[in-house]
């Protein structure tokens, strides 16, 4: 403890004096970093040092610093400024715990996350990229093109539909009747023909008919997942893939509502009025579907590798974005 001390007095003493260093050479108006005497100077940065719960304030008083060093124009002046910061800040980092010692890892979802491994461990981890968006954000654009890029498969909902409807067709159409025991419970709840929902009971065994499709679908993009490198839009795959350990990165991709609403009257030929209800109708959905089946808020930044505002970049550019996250 009394070594530690020692420590964080000798390098509050030369941060006083490097200041006090930098200030000569650039003699600007904006002053010292440190206006109070040494001692008092000393005292705080020592307990700075000490208290690592206020380790960001330490951290801010050295970018002063550095950030007054580096418009130090004599480049001889300016290199020995910044040699003698780097030292110290070699010297600090190597105190317990000091900042950025205590690491925000989530363990977890780390060892899911294609991108924080860099390279696939095995034959059978895939470049499986899930991509969730607001509508009228370009987010199908954006993933439609990036699959392009990256010469991998594309999977959004028309092609799920497809894929299951094909899945469904072959599966026998309807159970002997005498299989069936709570027949009556089931008409009374359910619309459409006696026969449609006779059929429908059997084919998802007792299942409503969204939450049967929905628990297809969650296998369907499982096994695709494990098979080859893809892109998946929406259908919660990122939730999927997470509860089921499945390496992935999950992207959300949003824009500003009125530059959506902008969007989609050029994209679909609605007005103002409509382009604004289909947008909030879309939204709804989407969150309500997300929220049903996960359990998890949509959109939420913590659920997400990494999100993007798609208005700042463009298509093009978002793509560029995503592709130096992932190495490629």
């Amino acid at each position: 403890m009394e070594d530690n001390q020692k420590k964080y007095t000798e390098l509050a003493n030369r941060i006083y004096d490097l200041d006090g260093a930098v200030y000569e050479c650039v003699g600007s108006s904006l002053g010292r970093t440190f206006t109070g005497g040494r001692e008092r100077t000393v005292r705080t940065l020592s307990m700075l040092m000490y208290t690592k719960p206020d380790g960001h304030l330490l951290r801010s008083e050295l970018a002063l610093i550095s950030n007054m060093a580096r418009t130090i124009k004599n480049k001889e002046e300016k290199s020995r400024m910044m040699t003698e910061y780097n030292e110290i800040l070699m010297e600090i980092e190597k105190l317990p715990d000091v900042f950025g010692k205590v690491d925000i890892l989530d363990d977890e979802r780390v060892r899911l996350n294609l991108a924080a491994k860099r390279e696939k461990l095995s034959e059978n981890d895939h470049l499986v990229i899930c991509i969730s968006r607001t509508q009228g954000s370009a987010g199908n654009d954006i993933g439609f093109e990036l699959a392009d890029n990256l010469k991998i498969n594309y999977y959004d909902v028309e092609i799920f539909d497809q894929v299951m409807k094909r899945l469904e067709a072959d599966k026998d159409a309807v159970n002997d009747a005498e299989n069936f025991v709570d027949f009556n419970k089931y008409t009374k709840k359910s619309g459409g023909s006696l026969k449609t929902r006779f059929r429908e009971f059997n084919r998802y065994h007792g299942l409503p008919k969204q939450d049967a499709v929905f628990f297809n679908m969650s296998d369907l993009i499982c096994n695709l997942a494990k098979t080859e490198d893809c892109i998946i839009m929406g259908r919660c795959a990122d939730m999927i893939l997470k509860n089921n350990h499945i390496p992935h990165i999950s992207l959300f991709i949003s824009a500003p509502f009125s530059v959506r609403v902008e969007h989609i009257m050029a994209v679909r030929n609605m007005n103002l009025k409509q382009a604004v209800r289909f947008l909030k109708k879309m939204d709804r959905q989407h969150r309500k579907y997300y929220q049903f089946y996960t359990g998890e808020k949509w959109g939420k930044p913590e659920n997400y590798d990494l999100c993007i505002n798609s208005a700042n970049y463009g298509i093009k550019e978002t793509i560029d974005v995503i592709r130096r996250m992932i190495g490629k």
